[in-house]
């Protein structure tokens, strides 16, 4: 039976309570026995993934941060705060984001990921030309450089 388009997007839109260890939130302080506190997130979506690549550039800790904030839906906070995590913290949380968003490569292979040409020209030609990833994915190899070339010469890449 195939799936209907509601229910391949049925993901994006479901949370998840995690709980986040007291061990965890504050390491070495010997309250390791209290209570778990709970956090929601929601799983990652490909354009949460384009703009978090797209922001942090080359900085891995800024990466997991983005990753982490956009995917913390109570407590809302912001990049900065993110940011601010200890370094604990933000790995327990940000592999928690990866498990909901069925990410099972680290923030290395992601960057990565974000970075290879073929990658990157989807994401020009979206930009520029408002294109859906299907459309870009019906493009021959010809048609994708004939396109980035044309930009190129209009002075927008």
């Amino acid at each position: 039976m195939m799936l209907s388009a509601d229910e391949l997007l049925a993901g994006s839109r479901l949370t998840f309570d995690v709980d986040v260890p007291e061990a965890v939130l504050s390491p070495g302080d010997g309250t390791g026995d209290a209570a778990p506190r709970r956090v929601r997130l929601r799983p990652l979506t490909v354009h949460d993934l384009q703009l978090v690549s797209r922001a942090a550039k080359e900085n891995d800790q800024l990466l997991g941060a983005l990753m982490v904030q956009r995917s913390l839906v109570e407590p809302e906070i912001s990049v900065p705060d993110a940011a601010a995590m200890h370094v604990g913290l933000m790995q327990y949380l940000l592999d928690q984001v990866n498990r909901i968003s069925g990410i099972a490569a680290p923030a290395e292979q992601l960057t990565a990921a974000a970075s290879d040409p073929l990658t990157r020209a989807a994401f020009i030609l979206s930009r520029e030309f408002g294109w859906t990833p299907r459309e870009i994915n019906d493009l021959t190899l010809g048609q994708v450089l004939l396109h980035l070339e044309m930009l190129k010469e209009r002075g927008t890449q």
